[in-house]
């Protein structure tokens, strides 16, 4: 009979933030995977469990997901467990999860702490409607096309960031989504020293600038306004008239003129056909 995976959140910061739950699947599984088996070994002492632990972490998923795996296939409980928070989310914990549906081995993921949905309902920005983002890449062109492909992005934004790269961050998310754009920077959640600096991106690289970051940080960014980009989109957009002319003079007319120009310009078929009306009575 198969064993099962089970996925562990632990903590990101407060101990006491522990679900019963996971301290019984703990102690029932005969083995732990762990991302840094250094700080897990800590909460499990802190817990009183006495548990075989292996790593299994970034650079050893492949080798180590394959060795799980064997072991899942041959009866063994595991429980999977990161230094902090919901395995799964920016680590290798869905690799050894699509394994497992590849090898119809059961999955079962305990609710528990996870620093973005903690701090996006602390934000105080909208929260119908997201987009987890994770962490951004250290290479700065990548980075800025990251950010490039999200700026007219209208769902909250969310990204996790080290404190040693949050300067750039902020600068780059600046120039790409504009001073004014709001947003939350969370850190150190549930720990002593947990802040909420609710701004603007202008006032986040000000503040910043004169206070070092200290800790791990999630950034909660405001989306674009709909209504703005639409208003952009228009004022990009060729002059109508001018479009209808030259599809006139290729020699297109008709149904074919007007599905073209409502391509091109972003307006409805009839709109374009009665501007193609116009101008032809007025030729």
């Amino acid at each position: 009979m198969k064993g099962k995976l089970y996925l562990c959140p632990t903590p990101i910061g407060n101990l006491d933030d522990i679900t019963l739950r996971t301290i019984k699947t703990l102690e029932s599984v005969d083995l732990i995977a762990a991302e840094d088996t250094r700080v897990s070994m800590k909460l499990l002492n802190h817990l009183g469990i006495k548990k075989p632990i292996t790593s299994y972490y970034e650079h050893n998923k492949k080798e180590k997901g394959a060795h799980l795996i064997e072991k899942l296939l041959d009866g063994c409980n595991i429980a999977v467990v990161t230094d902090a928070g919901m395995p799964g989310i920016s680590d290798p914990g869905e690799d050894i999860v699509m394994l497992c549906v590849q090898n119809e081995i059961k999955v079962e993921a305990l609710p528990g702490p996870c620093a973005f949905s903690t701090a996006l309902v602390a934000s105080g920005l909208p929260t119908g409607r997201f987009t987890f983002e994770g962490f951004l890449s250290v290479n700065k062109k990548s980075r800025r096309d990251h950010l490039l492909s999200l700026k007219n992005e209208t769902r909250t934004m969310i990204f996790y960031e080290a404190p040693h790269k949050l300067k750039a961050t902020l600068a780059d998310m600046l120039e790409t989504f504009g001073g004014e754009r709001q947003i939350t920077a969370a850190r150190e959640i549930t720990k002593k020293y947990e802040e909420y600096i609710r701004t603007t991106l202008e006032g986040a690289v000000e503040h910043f600038e004169n206070n070092p970051p200290k800790g791990e940080f999630v950034l909660i960014i405001k989306g674009a306004d709909p209504e703005e980009i639409k208003e952009k989109h228009r004022a990009d957009l060729p002059d109508a008239e001018t479009v209808i002319l030259k599809l006139i003079n290729d020699g297109m007319k008709g149904k074919e003129l007007s599905r073209t120009a409502s391509e091109i310009l972003g307006i409805s078929k009839n709109e374009a056909y009665s501007l193609y009306l116009k101008i032809k009575a007025e030729q």
